[in-house]
């Protein structure tokens, strides 16, 4: 008689179900302990760590059986340790419904109706069940696969529980598995607790003296999702204004931290008994960062930086030393939110819809342009310093803006900006009319508006019209720069609560791009 129990995995971010059967045959030789389905080295493992955990359980293993474990779907790549608790569960069961030598001592009651369980963890060689990767995306599949029940460990119960229509059964060993399967009645289910912001102090604008020209552009490029290009002197804040900007952008829906969360419990990075992450990420790698370690990838497909800030901040500093093919990677999922990692072992979609907010010095030396420190820089070494950031690259910028440094005498007083708090009011008033603007559409801001939603939502006067072409003339920018002006002059538009632009959002939005010139050498 086989055995069959139902428990789950990941590919790329997204849950399925496995079906995990057991059957076991007496045999006169040597046993043998066969696992199929696709597994990869994690899973063939478990076959030790299996063995160890029922005999140090005081479950009845017997040597002389042969064991075959399959995984189903068998043709799709199974990975991690998530399957021991199943297979072990499921091998215990067999035994005892199979084995005719199973001494008295070892007979056990076997659990009924486990076809509505999802058992997922890792085992340690006393039995102990340990926390597993990516729970959150496979209690989702639980749920498509109408399976109402799931048995975790208890470092991933609080992560489970955020999937509504799942009852979650921690259990901390093997034996009060195996008793949670036999009476669940008996074993109380974890009851979520309340979803709330965290408490964590995150950093304010009212720290940042003076600037309040760089302020203004980060209130807007919150408000419409822009992407931000910085470029100052060493010293003149420009990390300091990008680590506060998470401080401004509004809250995440119940639908974004679902989906934010998911990706951090696969790379796991879901802190231990949060269920949902509430706060946009902000994500801030070094320079020396690889094309894998920015846009996902490698031997086991994983996500990375780009999909680790969905729906948050990818803040690139000195933004020229990042490898030239590394940063033109970029250009294609700012343009579409998604990123596809192809190799040979599958294909692996990612959603990476981030802003992109970027730093960088006006020259190698960081000096040009400062009066009080002169440019060592030869023009020569500045145009290569500049050229490392393409044009089309330069054109996924929104906003461009130059970031002067700070007066000395201004550092001696307090600061005189709005905290984060006032500011962010208006930035989620902002998003609000956007979002009821563009209920229909599928668009959640102005910053992903498409060429014809953006002539249905920003007409421009002829006066206006003939203002940009002019500008668009004068500055030798492209098609798609021109599209980012009227999505920024739409976000002003709408800080100030008008329906209809006026001269000045468009004239200020134009302004946003006028550093570009200088960054081209035009």
């Amino acid at each position: 008689m086989i055995t069959r129990l139902h428990s789950a995995a990941v590919n790329g971010i997204t849950g399925y179900e496995v079906q995990v059967e057991a059957d076991v045959q007496k045999v006169e030789e040597v046993g043998r302990f066969s696992v199929v389905g696709l597994p990869d080295a994690a899973v063939r493992e478990s076959v030790q760590r299996v063995t160890a955990a029922l005999q140090n359980s005081h479950f009845f293993c017997p040597g002389q059986i042969a064991v075959t474990v399959n995984l189903a779907p068998a043709d799709v790549k199974k990975q991690g340790p998530g399957f021991d608790l199943p297979i072990a569960l499921g091998l215990e069961m067999a035994i005892q419904n199979n084995y005719s030598g199973l001494p008295e001592v070892f007979r056990r009651r076997v659990p009924t109706g486990t076809d509505d369980w999802c058992i997922v963890g890792e085992l340690a060689l006393d039995g102990t069940v340990r926390g597993v990767r990516g729970i959150l995306p496979q209690a989702v599949a639980a749920r498509e696969a109408g399976l109402c029940r799931m048995m975790v460990s208890p470092e991933n119960a609080a992560e489970a529980a955020v999937v509504e229509g799942v009852q979650v059964y921690p259990v901390a060993d093997l034996q009060t598995a195996w008793n949670t399967l036999l009476e669940p009645e008996e074993h109380a289910a974890y009851s979520p607790q309340p979803l709330a912001e965290t408490g964590e102090e995150m950093p304010d604008f009212d720290e940042v003296k003076g600037q309040p020209y760089a302020r203004r552009a980060m209130e807007i490029a919150a408000a419409g999702g822009h992407n931000l290009l910085m470029s100052g002197t060493p010293g003149s804040g420009k990390s300091m204004l990008a680590t506060r900007l998470p401080g401004i952008l509004p809250p995440m829906t119940h639908e974004e931290a679902l989906e934010v969360s998911k990706i951090h419990s696969v790379c796991g990075l879901l802190p231990v008994g949060r269920g949902l992450l509430t706060q946009r990420p902000f994500r801030s790698p070094h320079h020396t960062i690889s094309d894998v370690g920015l846009m996902g990838g490698g031997s086991a497909i994983s996500p990375g930086e780009i999909t680790l800030a969905h729906h948050g901040v990818l803040f690139l500093d000195e933004f020229p030393e990042f490898s030239r093919r590394t940063l033109e990677t970029l250009r294609q999922p700012l343009e579409s939110g998604r990123i596809t990692i192809s190799r040979a072992s599958g294909s692996v979609d990612f959603p990476c819809q981030f802003m992109l907010v970027a730093a960088m010095n006006p020259c190698p030396c960081g000096y040009l342009g400062d009066r009080k420190h002169g440019c060592r820089c030869k023009p020569a070494d500045i145009a290569r310093y500049r050229k490392k950031i393409s044009g089309p690259l330069l054109d996924r910028f929104d906003i461009i803006i130059e970031v002067p440094p700070v007066d000395p005498a201004g550092l001696l007083h307090k600061p005189d900006g709005e905290n984060s708090a006032t500011i962010r009011q208006r930035v989620v008033a902002a998003r609000a009319v956007q979002q009821a603007r563009y209920a229909d559409t599928g668009a959640v801001c102005n910053a992903r508006l498409s060429g014809k939603m953006l002539r249905r939502y920003c007409q421009l006067s002829s006066n206006q019209e003939q203002l940009l072409l002019a500008a668009v003339e004068q500055f030798g920018l492209s098609a798609r720069a021109f599209d980012r002006i009227l999505r920024v002059t739409r976000t002003i538009a709408d800080l100030a609560g008008r329906e209809k632009v006026e001269d000045g959002d468009l004239l200020e939005a134009i302004q946003f791009r006028q550093y570009e010139v200088q960054m081209r050498g035009v």
